[in-house]
């Protein structure tokens, strides 16, 4: 069952990512189904089943590209400016759910929630709410003081920030802090801070705002510390369970 799946999984990669350049994509998205590159597409995902299965299980490859070629179709009638990324991923769990299906078709399997919804996997996961969203928040309640203070600086940032992109800055590099402890990889934390002071040295090397350098460092400080914390904290419930 492993290797089936693994191989139509493979194909599946190989089709939708590997073999299929931008262009196609664009031209998709313009012609629909008159795009010569859909088909193309199909082609390519044809082949690699019947090359990685060794010319078996043609029934379940036939069922494959059916079902493909109707969910691209559908994606592309429905995608625009706004929606491209949810059907994106819309696009991509209807093709895992098909090979799902598909694989138990061949070599039925059971899944067991009790064995996904354990005490140890409940403890991750809270630990990996509260590093990422939870730690967030209680940042921004902590840094409440000063966010007006910085917030009325005239500051000078040359070409602006991207959007959330601090928040999701935050929460990466707090997961990193985190399997880093889980995995006894210190050294690495202190390479992550090495390497998030080396990108915000020319914000702090400028020197003509101290408030907001300050606020940086107590941001950044919070955030690894808040990480560790939890960490370690983990670490030691998770043998107590």
């Amino acid at each position: 069952m492993t290797l089936f799946a693994l191989k139509l999984i493979l194909a599946h990669f190989l089709g939708d990512f590997v073999f299929q350049p931008k262009h196609w994509v664009d031209d998709k998205l313009e012609k629909k189904a008159k795009s010569k590159y859909l088909y193309w597409h199909m082609a390519i995902h044809l082949t690699a089943l019947i090359l990685l299965l060794q010319f078996q299980y043609l029934g379940q490859i036939l069922i494959i590209i059916i079902s493909h070629y109707l969910i691209d179709l559908a994606k592309l009638a429905f995608t625009n400016a706004k929606n491209y990324r949810w059907l994106f991923v819309l696009d991509q769990l209807l093709h895992l759910l098909v090979i799902a299906i598909l694989v138990y078709w061949v070599s039925p399997y059971t899944i067991e929630l009790e064995t996904l919804i354990n005490k140890e996997n409940l403890l991750l996961v809270t630990f990996l709410v509260f590093v990422t969203y939870v730690s967030g928040i209680v940042m921004r309640m902590l840094l409440a003081p000063y966010i007006n203070e910085i917030a009325n600086e005239e500051i000078n940032e040359e070409g602006g920030s991207l959007k959330n992109a601090g928040t999701y800055i935050g929460i990466l590099e707090r997961l990193f802090v985190f399997g880093f402890i889980l995995l006894n990889q210190w050294a690495s934390i202190g390479l992550l801070i090495t390497a998030k002071s080396v990108f915000r040295f020319g914000d702090l090397n400028k020197g003509k705002n101290r408030k907001l350098t300050e606020y940086v460092l107590i941001g950044t400080l919070l955030s690894f510390g808040l990480a560790i914390l939890s960490g370690m904290l983990y670490k030691y419930l998770v043998v107590l369970i």
